[in-house]
């Protein structure tokens, strides 16, 4: 079976909603989609010039619905209007650092922006599959081991129990509203397209670009799992794939991760091998409220979905080395 004309004709038309169009995982997803024939409608709130979703010309090729997804009354307008079918939630504000100088307005965004979103849905006679961005800072600290979809979900700082709430509140939809809604839970995202420079990969190949030493916020021993933007998109529109086919997915989380385990200095030394630098980080020591081992148990994914990431850390981070040597080409 060609899965990549399964994928074609299952989006071939299909009203889709993407919110968070124009952050990293938006851009990707987007582009995914539209080669694959759906009906995009996204929703932007700011305008990111920068953005994959403009640079790649993406933006003129969806139809753009202005305004904020703590809005639900324009999320309703929305859904009805554009007679949506599936729904990928993404809008979030995704920096820990943010998060930590200002709780409120992530709390706002991520837990009232997640209720406002499914709320709206529940009330759309249109809507039959719902995915919804979690994270693994949704399950706080177990101690370093893997996490699985079975733990609870306990974050302590104000990201994580952002991601916690937003969570539970995806399944509060599910089990009591029998809303067609899953979860996915990432762990850190990286790829071509993230312009926010304090994250770890963007950062230090930025600073390689630029001849400088990489900067290290922590003390380099934070242990990640680091998952390809690419792999990221196919696994989103693969869980909406299986949920039009199986009803039982409803209410469900599911981990996705390439579960290689690495330390942010490892990350930023493996980035420096690949780029051929000799620089050497710099390693400030002032990261605070993060968790000290974060890694994925994503064989549930691989079991149910039939999921298995497409690229390799080293292909990817390689294809991601390469998008930022364009985008800084055209900048320059």
């Amino acid at each position: 079976m060609d899965v990549k004309n399964v994928a074609a004709n299952f989006w071939l038309d299909r009203p889709t909603l993407v919110t968070g169009a124009t952050g990293l995982l938006g851009g990707v997803l987007v582009k995914r989609l539209q080669e694959n024939g759906a009906d995009i409608v996204c929703l932007v709130r700011d305008w990111v010039p920068r953005c994959e979703l403009v640079r790649a010309g993406l933006l003129e090729k969806v139809k753009v619905v202005r305004g904020d997804v703590r809005d639900q009354t324009l999320m309703e307008r929305t859904l009805a209007e554009y007679e949506i079918d599936t729904v990928f939630h993404l809008a979030a504000q995704t920096i820990v650092t943010i998060a930590n100088r200002n709780p409120v307005s992530t709390l706002e965004s991520n837990v009232k922006g997640t209720w406002s979103v499914l709320e709206a849905c529940r009330r759309s006679p249109t809507v039959k599959q719902v995915v919804t961005a979690s994270s693994d800072k949704a399950y706080g600290d177990n101690g370093g081991e893997p996490y699985s979809e079975e733990e609870p979900l306990k974050g302590r700082h104000p990201y994580d129990v952002s991601k916690s709430c937003a969570d539970l509140i995806a399944q509060m939809y599910a089990v009591t509203f029998n809303l067609p809604v899953a979860v996915t839970r990432c762990g850190n995202f990286f790829g071509g397209g993230d312009l926010n420079w304090n994250r770890i990969v963007p950062g230090t190949i930025r600073s390689v670009l630029r001849g400088d030493p990489p900067v290290i916020r922590s003390d380099g021993r934070f242990i990640r799992d680091y998952f390809y933007i690419e792999d990221g998109a196919a696994a989103y529109s693969l869980l909406a794939e299986r949920m039009a086919s199986n009803p039982e997915l409803r209410g469900q989380a599911f981990n996705f991760s390439n579960e290689q385990r690495l330390s942010v200095l490892e990350m930023v030394e493996k980035i420096l091998a690949l780029m051929n630098s000799p620089l050497k980080p710099r390693i400030f020591n002032e990261a605070s409220h993060e968790i000290p081992v974060q890694c994925m148990d994503s064989s549930k994914a691989g079991r149910v979905l039939g999921w298995k990431p497409l690229y390799s850390l080293d292909e990817a981070l390689a294809e991601t080395i390469g998008w930022y040597r364009r985008f800084f080409q055209d900048e320059a």
